[in-house]
């Protein structure tokens, strides 16, 4: 039995071979064409969100445009010194939609965050909707501010004072400029409205009795009112009102929001007492201030600290809230820059009145 030998298969022809070759060529290069594609697609289609870094500060005690960005009349003011300055985040404009490379960007960099789209800009908001917001919150927060700051130095922030007296009106020769109105027939008044109100809903023709504070007498002054001009059904004296000090706050249309609540207040509180309550530092901070006093939390603490150590010459304290401090905290910057925690405007005082003598071991740090 003879032996046999195994037959080889016979191999793939060449043409074969430049054919198999031609369709995985042809399926990379539709591949690679595609992947192309989708990248171009992904680099250029619309993120769902924003991206935030440090934005604009504010010396709050110094001029914007020419004019003082806290303006006090009717009360004394003290000279001051250093920097007390408002921070802020740029937040990008809801008519920009970034791109993936601007995504990543922003991830990538220790100075920016990104956060969803909608956190800041709600879908059925338009944009003038939520810039409107933005001065109201804004406007909010410089009235509050503006009480605390005279309540802090000791002024009674709702006086209500006759500022100027209409000659032959009912008032005339019975009140004087200076004079401030303390209650309307026996009802106390808290704003210029209050007395303006009480005043016209007098009967025209009857008389409304004023208890004022001229100088250190109180005087009650009867006047016989006489119909209003505008509304006979209204009575009038003849006077005009206004608050006994009063407060004027300047700052660029560019910045809203109600975070710059506390440093306004610290500022007038500043202005209205002797010596400079910095003490010639670069302060910056940041919070949003109620009626009471208390600070509140805000949003972009981060980007805030870095706006106001790497803006400028570089602040050295920063006050910030008391609900911001564990975030401060994390800051890379915690060990370069005071990070004060406050809670209230007597806080906030307090603690730059221990700076300014060297007493920093009674101040609560963020991230120390």
């Amino acid at each position: 039995m003879g032996l046999s030998a195994a037959r080889r298969p016979a191999g793939p022809r060449l043409g074969e071979v430049v054919e198999a070759m031609s369709r995985r060529t042809t399926s990379l290069v539709v591949s690679a064409a595609l992947l192309l594609v989708l990248v171009s697609v992904a680099f250029s289609v619309p993120m769902p969100y924003v991206l935030l870094s440090p934005g604009l500060t504010a010396n709050v005690l110094g001029d914007v445009e020419g004019k003082p960005v806290i303006q006090i009349t009717g009360a004394k003011t003290y000279p001051v010194d250093g920097h007390l300055d408002l921070t802020t985040v740029s937040v990008s404009s809801q008519e920009y939609h970034p791109r993936l490379p601007d995504v990543l960007a922003s991830w990538i960099s220790p100075d920016e965050v990104v956060i969803p789209r909608d956190v800041y800009y709600p879908p059925d908001q338009p944009a003038e909707k939520v810039e409107e917001e933005n001065r109201a919150a804004m406007s909010d927060s410089q009235s509050a501010a503006v009480v605390v700051g005279l309540e802090q130095a000791g002024i009674d922030p709702y006086a209500v004072e006759v500022k100027q007296v209409e000659p032959g009106a009912p008032a005339d020769g019975r009140l004087e400029p200076g004079d401030r109105i303390l209650s309307v027939d026996g009802k106390q008044v808290g704003s210029t409205e209050d007395a303006a109100t009480a005043i016209g809903a007098v009967a025209p023709g009857d008389v409304v009795a004023l208890l004022v504070r001229r100088g250190p007498e109180r005087l009650t002054v009867e006047i016989r009112t006489e119909q209003s001009e505008d509304d006979p059904e209204k009575a009038r004296i003849g006077i005009g009102l206004g608050p006994l000090v009063e407060v004027d706050i300047n700052v660029s249309e560019n910045i809203g929001g109600p975070s710059a609540g506390l440093v306004f207040s610290v500022a007038i509180y500043d202005l209205l007492t002797p010596g400079a309550l910095t003490g010639g530092r670069f302060v910056a901070g940041t919070g949003t201030i109620d009626a009471d006093g208390k600070v509140g939390p805000i949003g972009g603490i981060l980007q805030k600290i870095i706006g106001a150590y790497k803006g400028g010459d570089g602040a050295s304290v920063f006050l910030v809230p008391a609900d911001n401090c564990e975030e401060a905290g994390a800051s890379e910057l915690a060990d370069d820059i005071l990070l004060v925690k406050v809670a209230t405007i007597d806080d906030a005082v307090s603690a730059l009145e221990s700076i300014d003598v060297g007493d920093e071991a009674s101040l609560t740090l963020c991230g120390r």
